[in-house]
C-alpha cells in the first residue's frame, strides 16, 4: 500500500460528501431505503480508509482497492460478502467518474490464435450471418466445448477434424443432456464448420458430417388453447401489485400479435409510432417489421408505462428491481405463463411450459375463423410460407391458399 499521497490530502468531511452523493446517485435509481443505507454505509467505510492511509481517490489503483476493500468485505455478515464486494466496485467507479479515480485497466488482447478465430468467427455470426446476440453467444459457448474436446486448451490443425471427432462429440454431448431430439448443438456446430470452410480455415465443409437430431414427423396441428382459456391465463397475470400491468401487456403482445418471446423483450420505447399505431417489431436475423397494434394493447402499454414502469433504461419492458434494467433473455415470459397455469388449474397442453402455445393458439384461432394460411403467415411473420402450413395438415382448403398452380400444357409452350 502507498504511505504518501499523490496530491494535497483534503478533509474528511469533503470526502464524506463523496458517500452521500453517490447514495444520491443510488437512491434515484428506485432502491429501497435500506439499500440506499448499505451503500451510503460502504462508500463511506472505503472513503475513510482512504482518509486513514492519507490518500486520495486518485491513488485508488486495483491493488489499492483489493487491499481497502477486503477489510470492509471480512467485516461483513457471510450472506452480504459479494453484495458488499459489488457496492463498494459501484462505488469506486462513482469516483472514477466523478473524484478523478484512475480508470480500471483494460486487460490486453488475447491474440492466441484460438482466441484470434473466436473473435473472427464471431463477426461472422453477427455481420455474414445477422444472427442474434443470445444465438451468437451459444455458438461461441459450442465453439469453446467442441475445440477443448478435441485440442483442449489450444488450437491444434484444423484440417486433422474428422467426421468422428464430430460424432463422438455429438454422442458424448447427447449422453451428458440425455436430450436425444435436441437440435441446438448440431446446429451450433455446423455453424462453426460453415465458417471455418468459408474463411480458409479448413479444406473440407464438415457441416455435412454433424448427425441430425431425429425429430418426429408431425401427425397434427400443434398443440393450443381455446380462446376462453388464453383469455384467462393473460387476465391472471393482472393481479399481481407489481408486475400485473407489465406481464399482462407482455402476454398480450404474443397472444393478439403473435410475437415471438425475445421480440417482446427486444422492443424500445421508440420503435412504438402512437400517432400510426404501428409497432417496430425486431425479429430473427436482424429483419424488422412494423405491424398495426390495436387499441387494446395500447391501452395496456399505456397502463403499463404510466403506472408502474420505472427507470431511465430505453426498453419498453424492464425488471421491477432496482436499477430497473431491461431482461438479458425471454425466460421471464415463460416464467409468468407457468404462474398464469398455477394460478388459473389450467392444466399445460405439453409438458414444456412455453410460451409458443400462445401464438400456436392464435394461429389455431385464425384458421378455424377462415383466415387463410397467406393471412397467418403474414400475422406470424413467417418467411417462408411452407412454416405455415403445420396448421392445416388437415385442411386442404386452407393448403390451396399457398400452393402455386400446375402449369398447363400452354403454359408451357
Amino acid at each position: 500500500m502507498k504511505t504518501q499521497p499523490s496530491r494535497a490530502n483534503g478533509s474528511l468531511p469533503n470526502r464524506i460528501n463523496h458517500a452521500d452523493h453517490f447514495a444520491e446517485v443510488i437512491e434515484s435509481e428506485g432502491y429501497s431505503k435500506g439499500s440506499i443505507a448499505k451503500y451510503r454505509s460502504n462508500a463511506q467505510a472505503l472513503t475513510e480508509a482512504l482518509v486513514s492511509a492519507k490518500l486520495t481517490p486518485a491513488d485508488l489503483t486495483d491493488e489499492l482497492m483489493d487491499q481497502l476493500a477486503r477489510s470492509i468485505v471480512d467485516a461483513a455478515s457471510a450472506k452480504d460478502k459479494k453484495h458488499c464486494l459489488y457496492r463498494l466496485n459501484r462505488f469506486r467507479d462513482y469516483l472514477i467518474e466523478n473524484a478523478s479515480a484512475p480508470a480500471r485497466p483494460i486487460p490486453p488482447l488475447d491474440m492466441s490464435p484460438r482466441a484470434v478465430l473466436k473473435r473472427e468467427y464471431e463477426t461472422y455470426l453477427r455481420v455474414q450471418r445477422g444472427l442474434s446476440g443470445d444465438t451468437i453467444y451459444h455458438c461461441l459457448r459450442f465453439y469453446d466445448r467442441f475445440l477443448t474436446a478435441k485440442f483442449g486448451t489450444g488450437l491444434g490443425d484444423l484440417n486433422k477434424i474428422k467426421p468422428r471427432d464430430i460424432t463422438g462429440f455429438i454422442l458424448r454431448l447427447r449422453e451428458a443432456q440425455n436430450a436425444p431430439r435436441d437440435k441446438t448443438g448440431p446446429s451450433h456446430l455446423r455453424n462453426l464448420f460453415q465458417f471455418l470452410f468459408w474463411s480458409g480455415k479448413t479444406e473440407r465443409n464438415l457441416s455435412s458430417a454433424v448427425p441430425k437430431a431425429r425429430q418426429p414427423k408431425p401427425t397434427g396441428i400443434p398443440r393450443y388453447l381455446e380462446p376462453e382459456q388464453v383469455n384467462r391465463l393473460i387476465e391472471a397475470v393482472r393481479g399481481h401489485k407489481k408486475t400485473g400491468r407489465r406481464n399482462y401487456a407482455m402476454l398480450m403482445l404474443i397472444a393478439r400479435l403473435g410475437l415471438r418471446p425475445p421480440e417482446v423483450t427486444a422492443i424500445e420505447l421508440d420503435d412504438i409510432d402512437w400517432r400510426a399505431g404501428e409497432i417496430l417489431i425486431r425479429g430473427k436475423r436482424q429483419l424488422h417489421d412494423r405491424m398495426p397494434m390495436s387499441a387494446e394493447i395500447g391501452e395496456a402499454i399505456v397502463d403499463y408505462i404510466k403506472n408502474e414502469r420505472r427507470g431511465p433504461d430505453r426498453a419498453l419492458f424492464v425488471s421491477v428491481k432496482p436499477p430497473f434494467k431491461r431482461f438479458k433473455d425471454a425466460q421471464i415470459l415463460r416464467w409468468i405463463l407457468r404462474d398464469a397455469y398455477a394460478a388459473t388449474g389450467i392444466t399445460p397442453p405439453q409438458a414444456y411450459i412455453g410460451t409458443h402455445i400462445l401464438r400456436h393458439s392464435l394461429a389455431t384461432d385464425m384458421l378455424r375463423k377462415g383466415a387463410s394460411l397467406a393471412e397467418i403467415g403474414d400475422v406470424l411473420r413467417h418467411r417462408s410460407a411452407m412454416n405455415t402450413t403445420i396448421y392445416a395438415q388437415h385442411d386442404v382448403d386452407a393448403l390451396r391458399s399457398i400452393s402455386r398452380s400446375w402449369p398447363t400444357a400452354e403454359e408451357k409452350q
